[in-house]
């Protein structure tokens, strides 16, 4: 009996990065290996070690598994969280009620929340790590948003996106509730 031949990780990769739009300088700097590494891989000229595979899989944004599998294709995700599952949080901050909606798996990758403000709350937050951005939609009110120097008042339906590595505020202008969805993303720390 012939042995069972190592799957094709080089050309998975490929097809991934190109299925992505990603060129090999991106992926480079996205994995942290080096582009001529990563061209001899894809020729199947190389053998990469598995921390080699996970760092591609998380310049890839994917799950390491479709890049060893024969279809380059990992198994999809659908994931639900239950609202007796949602983690409900009181801040230091008086008059401020917060939700996370993410699983906690997700902690410090990607994180969001459901905020709601009282009447003139101010939300102060230290700085994150370096690159970390807040995404950030307004349900209901009206809030101020302060991220270093950069100041925006917005309404219901408006929409920021900022770098939070700096000291950042969101604080209700208005004299109801405000609500405001936020989406924390984390920089990949190499």
């Amino acid at each position: 009996m012939e042995p069972a031949k190592p799957p094709l990780i080089g050309k998975n990769i490929q097809k991934l990065r190109k299925a992505r739009g990603l060129t090999l300088d991106v992926l480079s700097e996205r994995s942290g290996v080096s582009k001529a590494m990563l061209s001899q891989i894809e020729q199947e000229k190389a053998n990469p070690t598995v921390a080699t595979v996970w760092k591609i899989a998380q310049g890839l944004d994917a799950e390491i598994n479709s890049l060893l599998g024969a279809e380059g294709e990992g198994a999809r995700r659908f994931r639900v969280v239950r609202r007796h599952e949602i983690l409900k949080l009181e801040t230091d901050e008086p008059g401020i009620h917060l939700r996370v909606l993410s699983p906690v798996s997700m902690v410090e990758d990607l994180e969001m929340y459901l905020l709601s403000f009282e009447p003139h709350a101010v939300l102060r937050s230290a700085p994150h790590f370096p690159r970390t951005e807040e995404f950030l939609t307004v349900i209901d009110g009206t809030v101020r948003v302060t991220a270093g120097d950069n100041v925006s008042d917005l309404a219901a339906g408006d929409f920021v996106t900022y770098h939070c590595d700096v000291e950042h505020d969101i604080e209700n202008l208005g004299d109801r509730c405000a609500t405001v969805h936020m989406v924390v993303r984390f920089h990949r720390r190499r």
